[in-house]
């Protein structure tokens, strides 16, 4: 279980993201859309399992499973793209204009996938609407969660917007991370231990990710929460997505070039 060099760390990150900035078009619609649903798997899980124990954390335990497998598997999420592909620009191993182009194309499979995701969990949940989701315990979390997600900002107002752009700031601190400690291992298993570690972080202080919101709150949409797609996109969508993009980009991804890509360009 080879362990890698921050160094070596930084060259992999700007090659990464020199990669993910050259995809076409309809493979990005595809990994992301792949990347989206399996967020929405892990939500899931980490609901119930939140649900069944009474214990937060250990939803925050279980939610990994989706990152990691996206992770192995080399499929597209947006987040994490915020912090590899704005340094390989930098280094000048992408050109500017396939960063909005990547950023654009993810977030839209993302989202696809995410919604598909929620659509059908909630026909299976609901046994195609036939029970109510108020008589059961993990479907009322998702709703509540929903709600606390978009409507709790709603009623603070700039206040709200403020926090909520923060909060996902925080967030993809992590979650970027969490693609970078991928990097740290040649193995599979060093891999899946190091990105299990600020993943779990992220998800069990409750800061805002939003694809993993793709899911949930179209999800509560759907099962009857008090909500609006305006709601979902005024006071949690797009100051998240704001949020998650500074966050990436600045605290992962310039932060660790600026420690250690630098002095590997100049040897």
């Amino acid at each position: 279980m080879a362990y890698v060099k921050p160094e070596e760390i930084v060259e992999n990150m700007l090659e990464a993201g020199a990669k993910k900035a050259s995809l076409p078009v309809k493979q990005l619609l595809i990994r992301g859309f792949l990347a989206g649903a399996f967020l929405g798997y892990a939500t899931t899980l980490a609901i119930l399992t939140a649900t069944q124990t009474g214990w937060g954390i250990v939803g925050a335990l279980v939610f990994p499973v989706g990152f990691v497998m996206i992770v192995l598997l080399g499929l597209e999420l947006a987040t994490g793209n915020f912090a590899l592909i704005p340094i390989a620009v930098k280094d000048q191993r992408t050109p500017f204009s396939h960063l909005f182009r990547n950023w654009t194309w993810v977030l839209t499979g993302n989202l696809i996938g995410s919604v598909t995701y929620a659509y059908l969990y909630c026909i299976v949940a609901t046994k195609m609407g036939t029970i109510d989701p108020e008589t059961i315990p993990a479907l009322q979390r998702t709703i509540s969660i929903a709600e606390t997600k978009t409507l709790e900002y709603a009623n603070l107002g700039l206040n709200g917007t403020i926090t909520a752009f923060t909060s996902a700031m925080l967030c993809n601190w992590m979650v970027t991370l969490g693609a970078v400690m991928a990097f740290t291992s040649t193995a599979t298993i060093g891999k899946i231990a190091a990105m299990w570690l600020p993943i779990m972080t992220f998800f069990g202080l409750g800061y805002e990710h939003a694809i993993v919101n793709m899911f949930v709150i179209p999800a509560g949409i759907l099962l009857g929460a008090d909500i609006t797609i305006a709601d979902w996109w005024l006071w949690n969508g797009l100051p998240v997505i704001a949020g998650n993009l500074f966050g990436g980009m600045i605290f992962t991804g310039f932060m660790l070039y600026w420690s250690y890509g630098q002095s590997t360009n100049q040897s």
